[in-house]
């Protein structure tokens, strides 16, 4: 089993995947008693952008239920990442709307002789918890290591690869490992099929392994996200693509 190490003192990569205009559109799935049922939307777009005086790309990824699934569980997610045109992670923040629980969390990433400083800062109801962190190592959020892993190259990855990062939270910083499953198929809710690669975002508790995220990304230059499975507290959860637009490279996945 392969492990492979993000942590080198260059904290960005080449951008061989992402173009600024692209726009993803996704269908909410939830698991309620056995069954399926369509919970909401979400949506995650890429746009230019400045910061610090610099050109830089913006992520944005909103989640929310809809009015019938407020009822039992409301939520209404926002993240924005801010990244360097190379997806150097520079700035992160998420607001999230849980059931009766909201939190904000920020984070912001400078980089000063080969060290890595990440604040943080989460906030509660009026609550406020901030924090920094110097490492030697680079600092990533959940954003941005997903830009980043999509200009990977997993023509060596086999089944079992593990990829490993630290991950800002806006409470800590966590270790965190994904994990190369291999290849499949699979038909989105536009009735496209892909041919994907599979990879879970996992956590260690008590030397058990469990997953968190499973994502299925497409198997070629874009590597589109294009299903998420989530292992939520309260059940789980998951994201079909239903469109794509502004794409970089031609979607050579397609399964004819």
């Amino acid at each position: 089993m392969t492990s492979i190490a993000r942590s080198n003192a260059q904290c960005g990569a080449e951008n061989n995947a992402i173009a600024p205009g692209e726009t993803l559109s996704y269908e909410l799935k939830f698991n309620w008693k056995f069954i399926w049922i369509n919970a909401g939307w979400a949506k995650m777009t890429v746009n230019q952008t400045t910061y610090n005086e610099m050109p830089c790309l913006k992520t944005d990824l909103e989640s929310y239920t809809n009015k019938k699934i407020d009822v039992f569980f409301k939520m209404r997610d926002t993240l924005t990442c801010i990244t360097s045109e190379h997806l150097e992670p520079l700035y992160f923040r998420k607001g999230a709307e849980e059931g009766k629980r909201y939190t904000v969390d920020e984070v912001s990433f400078n980089y000063q002789d080969g060290k890595c400083i990440v604040n943080q800062q989460r906030t509660l109801r009026s609550d406020i918890n901030k924090h920094q962190d110097t490492l030697s190592t680079c600092v990533y959020d959940m954003l941005s290591i997903m830009l980043q892993a999509r200009s990977y190259d997993p023509k060596d990855y086999q089944p079992g690869s593990k990829i490993l990062f630290p991950m800002a939270t806006g409470k800590r910083i966590e270790e965190q490992t994904l994990i190369y499953r291999g290849k499949e198929n699979f038909t989105a809710e536009n009735d496209v099929t892909y041919r994907c690669l599979v990879f879970s975002l996992v956590e260690y508790k008590h030397n058990k392994e469990k997953e968190v995220i499973t994502f299925y990304v497409t198997d070629d230059l874009n590597h589109l996200p294009v299903r998420l499975d989530m292992y939520l507290n309260f059940g789980s959860a998951k994201a079909f693509l239903k469109d794509i637009k502004g794409n970089r490279h031609p979607l050579t996945s397609i399964v004819e």
